[in-house]
């Protein structure tokens, strides 16, 4: 393990910049919009098991009474999670020339490149119809490295950061986006977990799933149809100075998801948008500065199964689009 206290290198001379890879420290002005992140946040005892997840799954087994047979089913979670940012790596090079007429010149671009590791726990879970394939309470169900980017100069229609992120289920995303901060809270939007290509009207049986979960919110609490409600329900009451906000969405031109053939063919992630919420609160910690709380939503949208809402042919080509939705409510370790 690297002690990057005592770990010296030497620079290289990067026209004019330093490139350094070195332990980030919280409110480093090179970090630009990232500047708060470095450090460890989790699911602390006063905000504990507000991590929610909800995704379908293909499934062959039609719990009984359903009018046709399913061929999915909706799983959900309430989960704890650490997210800790380790490693920076300031001005980063991109190398490019403008041929102009007459003049060539160096184009370089420089990026700040902010390491992650994201590790999930789940507390409970169900399913609907119930299967005997979730995993126990206590097991880790999901470990994510990545990188976040802030792109210093040579920014494209106003893109100034990126998360790069590597999955084990076997996919790769690539997301862009934009920063921005606001005094006071942001509000959460609002986004619907029933899938793309649907009737939706909650009394079509196909949506028995979700129907059952919007009768039975999950542990009293989390309603799939609309995840993001518990968002806004953990801001009531707090008192929150200023929101920086990271939204960032792989189908920005040049963004993607790459994922291995068993998923392309079973499952197939298409799109993944994730918005995150970093609060400055009025309230102080130990060391008499600003609390810090991170809300995200994370939107991953997959593929799988014929449409089945009667649209005429041609209409609206592809499969059901499922909407996989994460949230949390976390807030940052104090050293």
């Amino acid at each position: 393990m690297t002690d990057f206290k005592t770990m010296k290198t030497e620079p290289a001379k990067l026209d004019n910049k330093t490139r350094r890879l070195e332990k980030p420290k919280t409110n480093d002005p090179e970090l630009g919009p990232l500047q708060l992140l470095p450090g460890r946040w989790a699911n602390l005892p006063n905000l504990p098991g507000r991590g929610w997840n909800m995704i379908a799954l293909p499934f062959v087994a039609p719990p009984p009474g359903v009018p046709f047979p399913l061929n999915y089913r909706l799983l959900v979670n309430q989960y704890n999670e650490e997210l800790e940012f380790t490693l920076v790596d300031k001005a980063v090079p991109n190398r490019g020339v403008r041929l102009a007429p007459g003049a060539p010149a160096n184009t370089d671009q420089f990026l700040v490149a902010l390491d992650y590791q994201q590790r999930i726990t789940q507390i409970a879970s169900d399913d609907f119809p119930q299967s005997t394939v979730r995993p126990p309470d206590g097991s880790t169900i999901h470990h994510e490295p990545g990188l976040w980017l802030h792109m210093i100069n040579g920014i494209t229609d106003g893109l100034n950061i990126g998360r790069l992120a590597t999955i084990p289920h076997g996919d790769s995303v690539l997301a862009l986006g934009r920063s921005s901060e606001h005094s006071g809270a942001s509000s959460i939007p609002d986004i619907s977990g029933l899938p793309i290509g649907v009737d939706q009207d909650l009394k079509n049986p196909y949506l028995a799933p979700y129907k059952h979960f919007n009768d039975n919110f999950f542990k009293g609490l989390f309603n799939p149809v609309s995840p993001n409600d518990l968002l806004e329900a953990a801001n009531q009451g707090v008192d929150i100075v200023k929101t920086t906000v990271l939204d960032v969405d792989s189908t920005h031109p040049t963004g993607g998801v790459v994922n291995i053939p068993f998923v392309v063919r079973q499952a197939n992630a298409t799109v993944v948008k994730s918005t995150f919420w970093i609060q400055e609160l009025a309230e102080k910690d130990k060391y008499k500065k600003p609390k810090l709380r991170l809300q995200y939503s994370q939107l991953v949208m997959l593929d799988f199964f014929p449409r089945v809402d009667g649209l005429p042919p041609g209409c609206c080509p592809g499969p059901i689009q499922w909407p996989h939705v994460s949230i949390n409510t976390m807030e940052k370790v104090v050293e």
